[in-house]
């Protein structure tokens, strides 16, 4: 049919053309900006009053918590 030449040519395009994207495409130019982008929309960067925001809920939710530790303590103390 197509003898070793051509089975040569073909094995060298099977192993050359996997290896040629994958330095194309891992070309850090190429997505350095595009996963900047995602990385900024994913994990937006925080701002101050989120963070106070943040902290003011986790107090509340956490004097909530103390509260309700101290009745269930005075409620076993009166026991």
């Amino acid at each position: 049919m197509g003898g070793w030449v051509l089975e040569v040519a073909k094995m060298a395009m099977y192993m050359a053309f996997p290896v040629g994207m994958f330095h194309f495409f891992n070309q850090p130019e190429y997505f350095e900006e595009w996963v900047v982008k995602t990385r900024r929309a994913i994990f937006p960067p925080e701002s101050k009053t989120h963070r106070e925001e943040l902290v003011a809920c986790i107090r509340r939710a956490q004097g909530k918590h103390d509260e309700e530790l101290l009745r269930q303590l005075e409620e076993s103390d009166k026991s």
